[in-house]
């Protein structure tokens, strides 16, 4: 497994919204309109948010026919989970 950018992660996890997407995209792939309308935020902010996740490395984009859908990596959660326990372990 490759190693992931933390801070990155961190930084991506710090909003809200960010982990409102996030947790919505465990489940099953979303497309950005069905994650828009889990959110108050407009369409344009939504859309920058996917794009902070993206480069983070916890949503992954995959196309389906004419669509385009958001799924989690859960490879880079995993990595972040055992980063993270590494650095709260005693």
């Amino acid at each position: 497994m490759s190693e992931i950018d933390l801070d990155a992660v961190l930084r991506a996890l710090s909003h809200p919204d960010r982990r409102l997407f996030l947790r919505a995209c465990r489940d099953r792939p979303r497309a950005a309109g069905e994650l828009a309308d889990l959110s108050s935020l407009a369409v344009a902010t939504v859309s920058e948010h996917l794009r902070v996740l993206r480069t983070a490395g916890l949503l992954l984009l995959d196309k389906q026919g004419r669509n385009w859908f958001y799924r989690t990596d859960p490879a880079v959660l995993k990595a972040a989970r055992r980063a993270l326990k590494s650095i709260l372990s005693d």
